[in-house]
């Protein structure tokens, strides 16, 4: 605690002496977590076991801030308990960078942000953080910022490569998008949040033989909630078009929610999600799925992650009619969550014949516990009661088999040093 008590000293004199007010805030997150994965992202296979294991992530963030500069570093360590030797000399994954940004407020409108940064936008359903997943979500790019009173006009942009190239390389950019550039616009009347997307990714691929080029896509679409009282409510809707690998796109998403405060610790709510899809036997190559781009599919469609998360891509859609119960004392909240799906487009079976559009049921149940001011601990249990449509869209053969995803998980946030 002296020594970086000592070196933020150091650090804040050697950036300006008799400068303005600055302040540098050191801190720590520890997080391992344990699943019990039994038909966890899929339907469990006739003759398959259950698996489990604990994973962690260790983050340690540097945040600086001075009148018009700020800056933020954070580097992190992903790992599965067991996936090194204990006399191992090297981690298997290595410390990563996270984040890795500075930010200049031109005045008190205008500001600028460049370098790596998480992009998260409303309710997290087109940019999140994917802070369920252990190693997040950030973006390399830079955005410019205006906001003023209930106004806010963010403006992103980004170019990726594989390297620091001579020559353009032959093979096809693969790791993300090879371009984005997006203007998210948010405003507040009263009690009544707006905002705006618009969003244009770009893909590299090979259409032919050794011709590389790049597809853009759009994103584009609104979002809408409220607070009054003991009522909230959502509202999204969003339309895709452009191209992808030299297929045109068509695709739209809608989805929205409505609660009630029962009482002050009680809140019950119905929500519903609608997500385009194709149906099996259309022949056209026009790519009518939804795809939520960046957004934090593991908050949506259940925790289980059957659809959005590495998964159901370019397939026939999803119909999502949910109902949420939450209960919140001094240190507990408990939630449970049903989800009804179906699928808007039609599944074929072997024979070619059209199915039913049921795909099962999900119940899930999440508690969390403020042990400290700095400790959380939270747990879960899922179950899916999957369909044969369903199974025969996970390619599974068996879709009675027991299907349940348990979880334990426990947070440690540690603030290390604040220096001003």
């Amino acid at each position: 605690m002296k020594l970086l008590k000592i070196i933020g000293l150091s650090f804040l004199g050697m950036l300006s002496m008799g400068t303005y007010s600055q302040e540098l805030d050191v801190n720590l997150q520890l997080r391992p977590r344990y699943e019990y994965r039994n038909g966890f992202k899929s339907l469990m296979p006739n003759g398959e076991k259950a698996t489990s294991f604990i994973a962690q992530r260790s983050r340690l963030n540097f945040n600086y801030k001075q009148e018009k500069l700020q800056a933020k570093l954070t580097f992190q360590n992903i790992r599965t308990w067991g996936d090194v030797a204990t006399t191992a000399q090297v981690d298997k994954n290595g410390i990563a960078l996270f984040e890795a940004w500075a930010q200049f407020d031109f005045n008190a409108k205008w500001s600028a942000r460049i370098g790596r940064q998480v992009i998260s936008y409303d309710n997290q359903r087109i940019f999140g953080e994917i802070d369920w997943a252990q190693q997040g979500q950030s973006h390399d790019a830079a955005v410019i910022r205006f906001h003023q009173t209930n106004h806010q006009l963010d403006l992103g942009f980004a170019l990726n490569a594989n390297a620091e190239n001579l020559l353009e390389p032959k093979t096809a950019y693969a790791t993300n998008y090879k371009s984005l550039q997006y203007a998210w616009y948010h405003t507040q009347l009263n009690k009544l949040n707006f905002s705006l997307l618009v969003l244009n990714t770009g893909y590299e691929f090979e259409k032919n033989s050794g011709n590389l080029e790049i597809d853009y896509k759009q994103t584009f679409g609104v979002y809408f909630s409220l607070k009054k009282k003991k009522w909230e409510t959502n509202f999204g809707a969003y339309g895709q078009t452009g191209k992808s690998n030299g297929k045109n796109v068509s695709a739209w998403y809608a989805g929205g929610f409505l609660g009630y405060a029962v009482t002050s610790t009680f809140k019950a709510g119905l929500g519903y999600e609608y997500l385009s899809g194709k149906n099996q036997n259309d022949s056209s190559s026009t790519l009518k799925s939804f795809s939520p781009i960046f957004g934090t599919n593991h908050g949506f469609n259940g925790f289980m992650d059957y659809f959005y998360v590495g998964n159901h891509q370019n397939s026939v859609g999803l119909q999502d009619a949910y109902l949420k119960l939450n209960y919140t004392s001094t240190k507990w909240q408990f939630t449970v969550m049903p989800h009804v799906f179906n699928a808007p487009n039609t599944v074929l079976d072997a024979s070619n014949n059209k199915m039913d559009s049921y795909l099962g049921t999900e119940l899930d149940f999440t508690a969390s516990c403020n042990i400290d001011k700095d400790i959380v601990a939270s747990a879960g249990y899922s179950q899916m009661f999957g369909s044969g449509t369903l199974e025969r869209l996970k390619n599974v053969t068996d879709a009675a088999n027991t299907n349940n995803w348990v979880w334990v998980m426990v947070s440690f946030t540690p603030r290390i040093v604040t220096i001003k």
